[in-house]
């Protein structure tokens, strides 16, 4: 038997997804049983979808063994230590080396055997090691975080 599944085999399965979520109107609930009715092919389709569904409904995920757990809780603590020990340390060479820009950059002004020049160009070229240094950083550390290929062993 041929039936509107053929002409319209998008509406067919569109319908048959909606059922299974248990989204019909008794319109299209009506017209999904004309179809199947009609539709030997539909009917099998429908009734291994409806053992997928009841399948997945089903399964549970198996609880790991407790040495998993054990493992996953010392890499968290490992990870968690690490994090605050390096936001420390940065935290207190960030606070160093603003402290020593600031002597130097006060002694650099203070200094009247300068010209105001060759500040200037001191000033320009530490700032822009600086953006360079930064740039070079983000760029390093945006590709560390999305490079698809970072778990692939050499």
């Amino acid at each position: 038997m041929t039936g509107n599944h053929e002409e319209h085999p998008e509406r067919a399965r569109a319908l048959m997804m909606a059922a299974l979520d248990g989204e019909l109107s008794s319109v299209e609930q009506a017209e999904l049983d004309r179809m199947l009715f009609t539709d030997e092919t539909l009917r099998e389709e429908w009734e291994r979808l409806k053992t997928v569904k009841e399948v997945t409904g089903t399964m549970t995920f198996r609880e790991p063994p407790e040495e998993v757990w054990d493992r996953y809780w010392v890499s968290i603590y490992n990870q968690a230590e690490r994090g605050l020990g390096w936001l420390l340390f940065s935290v207190g060479l960030i606070g160093v080396f603003a402290w020593a820009g600031w002597q130097w950059v006060d002694e650099l002004l203070a200094d009247t055997g300068i010209p105001i020049w060759v500040k200037l160009a001191i000033f320009a070229a530490v700032f822009g090691g600086g953006i360079l240094f930064f740039s070079v950083v983000r760029e390093r550390w945006f590709t560390r975080r999305h490079d698809p290929y970072r778990e692939v062993k050499r």
